[in-house]
């Protein structure tokens, strides 16, 4: 009788430290779980926002127009960019021409010569008078000086907002800016009156 007593305290015992070993690693994997999650969590939000993310962009778009709109991958606008500076350097190159036609007859004029090209018709005969008066050349580079000056702001304008438009869209990628939070114009005709209310409509969905 002793020995299958023994033998059913031995085997209580190995069945209640089974049981005992089950529930501790249940425990602990529960403890794991949680720590585990929280880390990535905190991770996940340390590594969602860049604060360098808008400096590098700026950089990018300042060293070669362009760049930065590529590190935000925003290609579209990339062709708009080059179309502007294209616009502004070709107005710039065209107005400073033309000024420099002007100024070279109007030295000219002052030295007492008559062999600039105003003095020759379109198929270069020699004319009594010339085209443009020595008061159209003084009205001509002053026209083409501002139109050249204009157009190298314009251009000078452009590179910054290209620039400036790299940062904002970089600050902006890192910021839930979707449908449900929008800001847009809008336009309504009132049937009773017939008159036109333009306003800003805000929407805010939870």
């Amino acid at each position: 009788m002793k020995v299958p007593n023994k033998l059913f305290i031995a085997t209580l015992f190995s069945l209640l430290f089974c049981c005992f070993v089950t529930a501790q690693e249940k425990n602990n994997k529960k403890k794991e779980i949680p720590e585990a999650i929280s880390v990535d969590s905190i991770i996940e939000i340390k590594s969602s926002y860049n604060p360098l993310a808008p400096a590098k962009a700026a950089f990018y778009s300042a060293v070669l127009p362009g760049l930065g709109q590529a590190y935000n991958k925003k290609y579209w606008k990339i062709p708009i960019v080059y179309g502007g500076l294209a616009t502004g350097i070709y107005f710039y190159t065209t107005n400073n021409k033309e000024y420099n036609r002007y100024r070279d007859a109007y030295k000219s004029r002052l030295a007492g010569l008559t062999t600039d090209e105003f003095y020759y018709d379109t198929n270069g005969e020699l004319l009594d008078t010339p085209r443009v008066s020595t008061d159209g050349l003084e009205r001509g580079q002053e026209f083409y000086r501002k139109n050249k000056e204009i157009s190298l702001l314009v251009t000078i304008g452009i590179y910054a907002l290209n620039i400036i438009d790299a940062n904002v869209d970089a600050h902006l990628m890192q910021f839930n800016v979707d449908e449900n939070l929008s800001l847009a114009p809008h336009f309504r005709i009132n049937e009773m009156d017939a008159t036109s209310n333009l306003g800003l409509t805000l929407n805010f969905k939870f």
